[in-house]
C-alpha cells in the first residue's frame, strides 16, 4: 500500500511525537493499512501452506488495540467497501502467490525445511482484504467502532477529518491519503515494551508491558513535503504522487525506463518531470505521446479517471446518507470512474458490517472474478467445481439480491472469468434468472415464542435456542407437525421479526431451502434427512456443525472420497496397505473440515500440499455458502420481513454460520497420526495409540494434539454414520 516512491523519499520529512500527545482524540484508522502493518512474514510464515486465518493474529490485534487505548485515544477503523477504478490484471496477485507457493513446496519436498520456510515467508501473507471480516469480528469483540466505506476507505477517512462535526481528529493510513487533501498523516505507531517474568505454579511465563512514556508515533506534514520538494504547488505534488504509481493509478511508463532511471526513480524525479514538461499531466502525456505503453494504456484517460474518482468519491455521511463529494462539479458519468451506485439501504448494511462486499461487487461491476487458490487450483476437480458446480450458486445469490432492488440491476449482464483460462468467459443476464425464489423464502417468518416452544422439545443440550444454529434449524424440521406450522401463506401481513435469534433462525431455514434440504412445504428432503442424521450423530456440538454441513455438501458434489484428485502433490498418505492409505485419505479429508486446537502462536509442524489443495475445495464451498446466507439475510431486510430499527448489525452477521473458515491443520494432524500408526505392529492397541498421541504433541507444537484427534474422530463418526 501507499506510494512506494514517496514513502522511500519521505524518511527525511517524518516527524515523531510521544504517543501520549494523542490523548482524548479520535484517530481514524485505515483498516487495510493497519492489517498490512501487522502481517509481517516473520510472524506466521506457513499461512499459505495451511490456508485459513493466522493462528496468532486475533490475540496480536487485541493486545495492540488495548495498548493503543491505554494511550487515551479512541480508534475508529474504516474498511474498504466496493471495488472501484481500473484493475489491470486482477488475477496476477493470486497466480503469482500460487506459483511461489508451489516453489516453496518443491523445496520442502527435498527435506530443505528451513529454506522452504524462507520462501513461504514471501507467499504466506494474505491480503488485507482477505482478513477484513476477521478484523471486524475482533473489533466488535473488543467494543471498537468501525465503518465500511461505500467504496474506498481513504476517501471516507478524508471526509471524516474535514467534516464540520470533526468526527475524527487525525488519520493513520497510507501516503495515498495525501491525494485526498489530507494535510497531516500518522504513518506508524511505535510502541515500546518492557519484558518481565511472572511466576505461576510450576511455570515461568514471559510477559510484556507497554511503556507509554517511551512510545511514539510518526507523522508527515504535507506542507513540509511541498517545501522539501522545492516549494512546489499542491497540484504538482498530487500529480507527482499519482504518476509515481499506487493502487489508484499505475506508474507512468517512462519512469520505469532503466536507461533513464538506472537506479530507479524518486518522487523528486517525478516532480522534475512534470515541471520540465509544462507543469501538468496533459503536457507530460503529450510529450510522451509516441511511447508505446503510454498509448496502449491510454494513460491520460486513466489519469483523468483517477482524478475524478478522488475528487468526486462516494462517501457515507455521519447521518447515514450516501453522497458524492463536490457533487455540484461532478461529471455526469462519474459512475464510470468509481462504480455503479447501490441503494442507500444496502450501503447502510454494508457500512455496519452486516453484509460483505463480495456479492455486491458482482452486481455493481457486472463481473465475477474467480481467482487462483493457494495451491494453484490445477486439479480437474477444483476447476470443475468453481466453473460448473458452483456457478448456479453464484447466480442464485445474485438473483436473490437483484430481485429486491432497482429494475436496472434486474436486467444486468454478468460475466464470469477464471484465472486459469482468461479467454473463457461465461455470460448471463439476470433477467433470465427471474423470478428468484424470494417469495418462497418469505414463507419463513417464525417468531421467537414458537422457536422457544419447539426448542423445549429438542434435546439440544442448551437451555435456549442458539441464534443461527444449524442443528436447531435442521432438527426442528424433523418434526413434521412443527414444520407445517412454520408456513406463512400471505407474506407481509405480520409484524417484522425483531430479535437476533428470530432473524438468524429464519435465515438458516431459508438457506436450507436454497440448498435443497427443505422443500416448499418446509419438510426435510432426502438430503435434508441425511443432514439431520449427521447432526444427530454429532450431538450438541455447535463448533462442528459447519464441518458436518460441509461434509454433506461435499457428498452431494461427489468430492468426499479417497480418490487421487491431486496427482503429483506431496503430503498424501504413504504407509500401510492400499486400503490403509485410502482410509487415511478419507479420514484426513473429513478432518480438514474441522479446527485444530492450537495456542495463539504461529504453526510449527508437518505440511501437506495434497491437503492444502483439498482445503481449496473446502474454502470455496465455505465462501459460497456464506454468500447464500448473506443474500437470504439481505432479502429479509429489503422486503421488510425484519425490523430495520436496530443497532445489532454486526451481531446478526456473527450469529450466522460460515463466517471464519479453518485451515487444513487438523487434517494434517490426523494424516500424520494415522500414517505413523501404520508403522507399528499393533496399530489398533490402546498403548500404541497413546504413544502416537504423545509423540504428536512434538510433531505439531503449541497444539492440543490429543484433544484435536478426539474432535476429528467425533466428526468422522458422525459423517460415517450416514
Amino acid at each position: 500500500m501507499g506510494i512506494p516512491a514517496f514513502d522511500a523519499w519521505a524518511t527525511s520529512v517524518i516527524k515523531s511525537m510521544p504517543l501520549s500527545s494523542l490523548k482524548d482524540s479520535v484517530i481514524g484508522i485505515d483498516a487495510a493499512y493497519y492489517l498490512a502493518g501487522l502481517l509481517t512474514p516473520s510472524k506466521e510464515p506457513l499461512l499459505s501452506a495451511l490456508g485459513g486465518f493466522p493462528l496468532a493474529l486475533e490475540s496480536t490485534i487485541a493486545k495492540e488495540l488495548a495498548n493503543l487505548q491505554t494511550a487515551g485515544f479512541k480508534p475508529h477503523f474504516v474498511f474498504n467497501g466496493l471495488d472501484y477504478g481500473i484493475k489491470d490484471d486482477p488475477f496476477k496477485p493470486s497466480v503469482t502467490s500460487a506459483h511461489a507457493n508451489a516453489m516453496a513446496f518443491e523445496i520442502y519436498e527435498k527435506d530443505m525445511a528451513t529454506e522452504a520456510i524462507n520462501v513461504f515467508r514471501t507467499t504466506g501473507i494474505p491480503t488485507p482484504a482477505a482478513l477484513s471480516e476477521f478484523l471486524k469480528k475482533v473489533l466488535h469483540d473488543n467494543n471498537i467502532e468501525f465503518t465500511v466505506a461505500p467504496y474506498g476507505a481513504m476517501a471516507q477517512l478524508a471526509y471524516y477529518e474535514k467534516d464540520a462535526s470533526q468526527f475524527i481528529d487525525a488519520i493513520y493510513g497510507p501516503s495515498e491519503l495525501f491525494l485526498y487533501g489530507v494535510d497531516k498523516l500518522i504513518t506508524k505507531f511505535e510502541l515500546a515494551y518492557s519484558t518481565y517474568e511472572t511466576a505461576e505454579p510450576g511455570t515461568q511465563k514471559k510477559m510484556t508491558r507497554l511503556l507509554l512514556e517511551e512510545s511514539r508515533f510518526h507523522w508527515i506534514d504535507r506542507r513540509a513535503c511541498l517545501e522539501e520538494l522545492g516549494h512546489v504547488s499542491a497540484d504538482i505534488f498530487v500529480d507527482a504522487c499519482l504518476l509515481a504509481g499506487s493502487t489508484l493509478l499505475r506508474t507512468f511508463p517512462p519512469l520505469e525506463n532503466p536507461t533513464v532511471y538506472s537506479k530507479g526513480y524518486s518522487i523528486r524525479d517525478v516532480v522534475n518531470l512534470i515541471i520540465s514538461c509544462g507543469r501538468n499531466v496533459t503536457s507530460v502525456c503529450a510529450h510522451y505521446q509516441d511511447d508505446t505503453q503510454v498509448k496502449q494504456l491510454d494513460y491520460l484517460n486513466r489519469y483523468r479517471r483517477a482524478v475524478t474518482a478522488i475528487r468526486h468519491h462516494v462517501v457515507i455521511t455521519r447521518d447515514g446518507n450516501v453522497e458524492t463529494l463536490d457533487s455540484k462539479h461532478a461529471p455526469s458519468d462519474v459512475h464510470d470512474c468509481i462504480g455503479q451506485r447501490l441503494p442507500e439501504e444496502l450501503n447502510m448494511y454494508l457500512s455496519r458490517g452486516m453484509l460483505r462486499p463480495r456479492v455486491l461487487n458482482w452486481l455493481t461491476c457486472g463481473t465475477i472474478l474467480v481467482t487462483a487458490p493457494y495451491d494453484g487450483g490445477n486439479s480437474r476437480e477444483y476447476q470443475h467445481l468453481v466453473r460448473s458446480q458452483l456457478e448456479p450458486w453464484r447466480r442464485q445469490a445474485l438473483c436473490l439480491l437483484s430481485d429486491s432492488v432497482h429494475r436496472y440491476y434486474q436486467r444486468k449482464e454478468i460475466t464470469t472469468k477464471f484465472w486459469y483460462e482468461e479467454d473463457y468467459v461465461a455470460n448471463f443476464n439476470l433477467k433470465d434468472l427471474l423470478p428468484s425464489p424470494k417469495n418462497t423464502l418469505r414463507t419463513w417468518h417464525v417468531k421467537e415464542d414458537v422457536l422457544f416452544a419447539q426448542h423445549s422439545k429438542l434435546e439440544t443440550g442448551s437451555k435456549e435456542p442458539v441464534p443461527g444454529s444449524l442443528s436447531f434449524g435442521v432438527l426442528s424440521l424433523a418434526d413434521a407437525d412443527f414444520a407445517s406450522k412454520t408456513m406463512r401463506f400471505k407474506p407481509g401481513n405480520e409484524a417484522p421479526l425483531k430479535t437476533c435469534g428470530e432473524i438468524a433462525t429464519n435465515v438458516i431455514w431459508r438457506l436450507l431451502y436454497l440448498r435443497g434440504y427443505v422443500d416448499t412445504k418446509h419438510q426435510l428432503t432426502p438430503w435434508g434427512s441425511v443432514l439431520e442424521a449427521t447432526l444427530t450423530a454429532l450431538g450438541p456440538n455447535q463448533e462442528q456443525e459447519e464441518a458436518a454441513f460441509l461434509a454433506v455438501e461435499l457428498m452431494r458434489l461427489g468430492l468426499l472420497n479417497p480418490d487421487t484428485m491431486f496427482p503429483g502433490y506431496s503430503g498424501a498418505p504413504l504407509r500401510g496397505t492400499d486400503t490403509d492409505r485410502h482410509n487415511c485419505m478419507l479420514v484426513s479429508r473429513i478432518a480438514s473440515l474441522g479446527k485444530l486446537r492450537h495456542q495463539s502462536r504461529g504453526y510449527s509442524g508437518p505440511l501437506s500440499r495434497h491437503l492444502l489443495a483439498y482445503h481449496s475445495i473446502i474454502s470455496t464451498l465455505y465462501t459460497s455458502l456464506r454468500d447464500l446466507t448473506e443474500m437470504s439475510l439481505a432479502t429479509m431486510f429489503l422486503e421488510g420481513d425484519a425490523d430495520r430499527e436496530r443497532d445489532d448489525w454486526m451481531e446478526l452477521s456473527l450469529s450466522l454460520p460460515f463466517y471464519i473458515e479453518n485451515s487444513c491443520a487438523l487434517g494434517i494432524a490426523v494424516k500424520t497420526y494415522l500414517d505413523e500408526l501404520c508403522t507399528r505392529e499393533d496399530p489398533t492397541s490402546e498403548s500404541t495409540r497413546a504413544e502416537m498421541k504423545g509423540k504428536g504433541q512434538g510433531w505439531i507444537e503449541y497444539s492440543d494434539f490429543s484433544g484435536s484427534l478426539e474432535d476429528a474422530f467425533r466428526l468422522w463418526d458422525a459423517v460415517g454414520s450416514t
